[in-house]
């Protein structure tokens, strides 16, 4: 009894490049497909007016081992994967982050093709307490709202009025100060949300409900907490590990679920480039002695033939010895 991995064959990963160029996510998808050995890797991602990808987008692209690369942005990228045009042969499995109608696409294509998980529009979560520095606080959040697309969404849980209360005026502080304060003023609006709670383990309760993409722990105790959070895409614990480590290096991979999926799906790995198939190899004297057992589930389940597949293998028969 055994296993055996093969990667798939032809994989298809959607890298964002709307509002920003996302070179890392090119890093953290098509490098692992490399590593597991896929031939045909596929990229699909967004053009700008003049009809090109961004230069330093290509370069990632390509430097990671994509072998074909696609100006096709959006669910029709997604689509076009997974069911093939004349242009864009059709892959075994969609890979990579995107937006909220890019997520709405894979969800569709669920069983035609195979996805990865729902990695969507960022998200943050910061479990915080008096201790934690409200400057770093609110640039961690800032910076996972600078996405830009609206439906991002941030968060920040604290039992302390006070923190609360510092990291909103950091929030609008720093935000004059940055370059994409439009975009990130439209996520703050829609889906910014700063929470007081009464305790830490209320704050643990209602962290493992959202299931979030990136979890900070910023609080006495933080390993310990972090134990005790078990839906998150990945945590960061402690004042100096900003989520922005996981997007550009710390590893492991950034695409990870978002919209309560990491409840159920875990981040991008390099397993998920590869299927796993059962092998199975019985001696004579292995299936004889199986012979009861797989006789008696026969006659259970009142399935002769399959009870016969294995017993004619022993019966006598005409010209056989």
């Amino acid at each position: 009894m055994g296993e055996k991995y093969d990667p798939f064959q032809r994989v298809g990963i959607y890298v964002p490049g709307g509002t920003a160029p996302l070179a890392s996510t090119a890093l953290m998808t098509v490098l692992l497909a490399r590593v597991a050995g896929c031939p045909e890797i596929v990229v699909c991602t967004p053009c700008d007016k003049e009809r090109q990808i961004n230069g330093a987008l290509l370069y990632a692209v390509r430097a990671a081992g994509a072998t074909e690369i696609y100006r096709v942005g959006g669910s029709q990228a997604i689509a076009a994967m997974a069911y093939g045009t004349p242009t864009i042969r059709r892959v075994q499995k969609l890979f990579g982050p995107g937006n909220a109608y890019v997520v709405a696409a894979k969800r569709l294509l669920f069983g035609r093709v195979a996805i990865d998980l729902l990695p969507g529009p960022s998200e943050l979560l910061v479990i915080a307490d008096d201790t934690a520095d409200p400057a770093f606080v609110a640039a961690d959040l800032l910076a996972q709202a600078e996405h830009g697309s609206g439906h991002e969404r941030i968060w920040c849980l604290s039992a302390s009025a006070n923190l609360l209360s510092k990291v909103s005026q950091q929030i609008a502080t720093q935000l004059n100060t940055l370059s994409r304060r439009e975009f990130i003023q439209r996520t703050l609006d829609a889906n910014g949300w700063l929470v007081q709670v009464k305790s830490a383990y209320d704050a643990i309760k209602l962290a493992n409900r959202i299931a979030p993409e990136h979890c900070e722990v910023m609080l006495k105790g933080g390993r310990r907490i972090a134990e005790q959070i078990r839906t998150a895409g990945a945590i960061f614990i402690g004042p100096h590990s900003p989520t922005v480590l996981g997007d550009y290096m710390a590893g492991p991979s950034h695409t990870l679920p978002t919209g309560g999926a990491g409840a159920s799906f875990a981040g991008l790995t390099v397993d998920q480039f590869q299927r796993r198939t059962s092998v199975v190899e019985y001696s004579a004297a292995a299936l004889k002695r199986s012979l009861p057992t797989l006789s008696k589930f026969a006659e259970l389940e009142g399935l002769d033939a399959h009870g016969r597949s294995a017993q004619i293998r022993f019966a006598p028969r005409k010209g056989r010895k």
